[in-house]
């Protein structure tokens, strides 16, 4: 969700006083690091950020700047593709060289048969045949160990990029992926969320979104634990995966928060796909499989809104989170849509 003024103040007053408990200097990257972990907006950072505490480490600057880097930079991932991409581009010119090795052995050998064949033509006695035929097969061998030697240093450097391709697709998977989840991320939710915004315009179709909530997950943490909760989240990504089809988005949007892009989905469509994804959940017994204890319901809150061709993707996301702020309000365990809004209900950049 979006912060409100006041909740937005609440949490850079807390950033503040643990980074000056800590002695962490008050840099804007500093900042950025603390007021998202106290906003629980990026739980692996809060988690990682809670082992240190508990280990007692010092926040110095390499630490600090290793969790900026972390979370908040690309530097480390576009160091990784360059280094990644250069590896690539020596194979392929080993490659390169090996096929010109190749081709210039195939072209010295087409030589010694055009040589042998005059030789022969012209041969005044046995001896100069045996001696063109001697050297025709001398090169011949040569010329079958050269293809020996190309198609092992091919194999051995086409296993190499293959494995490098596969190193790629790995670094690009965790890149867009939520570590705990193994859904889609926040950055491949916004890109995927531009992608379908573009082509429900270029085809003319409708595209809906979801924002959803797990109500009172905060109260199941502290009950539960951290572990048990984490449980939820996963479960609530696998629901939302087989309650979807192939083309929707489910996403990780933060915390307890998620999300679904809904392409080629109207707002009818959307809810109920929201509705399926509410009755799933709030249907599940949870029992905690260690000690068989009743861990009770667990319930979401959902919002769905649908996109108005041309408008900031901003405003689509804004109508869903006014949305699940309604059903949060009105209960909880429930599905509201912005057809349901009131325009008093509605803001506006």
């Amino acid at each position: 969700m979006h912060d409100s003024f006041d909740q937005a103040l609440q949490y850079a007053k807390q950033a503040l006083e643990m980074m000056v408990e800590r002695n962490v200097p008050a840099t804007p990257n500093n900042f950025l690091v603390w007021y998202t972990h106290v906003s629980e907006r990026l739980p692996d950072l809060s988690r990682m950020i809670s082992i240190l505490m508990d280990n007692g480490q010092e926040f110095n600057d390499a630490v600090n700047g290793d969790l900026f880097t972390k979370f908040f930079s690309t530097e480390l991932e576009q160091q990784t593709l360059h280094e990644t991409t250069q590896r690539i581009e020596q194979e392929l010119g080993r490659i390169v060289g090996y096929v010109g090795d190749a081709g210039k052995g195939a072209s010295e050998f087409g030589e010694t048969l055009a040589t042998a064949e005059g030789e022969i033509t012209s041969a005044n006695g046995i001896e100069t045949i045996k001696a063109a035929v001697s050297k025709v097969i001398s090169d011949t061998r040569k010329m079958e160990e050269i293809n020996h030697n190309l198609e092992s240093q091919l194999a051995q450097s086409t296993q190499e990029v293959g494995q490098l391709r596969d190193d790629l697709e790995d670094m690009r998977r965790e890149a867009l992926t939520d570590a705990l989840t193994g859904i889609a991320n926040r950055k491949l939710f916004d890109m995927e969320l531009r992608r379908h915004a573009r082509d429900a315009m270029e085809a003319g179709e409708d595209m809906s979104l979801l924002m959803l909530d797990i109500d009172h997950f905060k109260k199941f943490n502290d009950t539960y634990g951290h572990q048990t909760g984490d449980e939820v989240l996963k479960l609530l990504a696998i629901t939302m995966t087989k309650s979807v089809k192939g083309s929707d988005v489910p996403a990780r949007y933060g915390g307890e928060e998620f999300a679904v892009i809904l392409p080629d989905t109207d707002q009818d469509g959307a809810f109920q796909v929201a509705e399926h994804i509410r009755n799933s959940i709030c249907n599940k017994k949870l029992v905690n499989r260690a000690n068989d204890q009743d861990l009770g319901q667990i319930t979401v809150s959902i919002g769905a809104s649908t996109f108005e061709f041309g408008e900031p993707l901003s405003d689509l996301i804004r109508r869903a989170d006014q949305s699940l702020y309604k059903a949060k309000a009105e209960g909880r365990n429930k599905v509201v849509s912005q057809s349901s809004l009131k325009s008093s209900e509605l803001t506006f950049t």
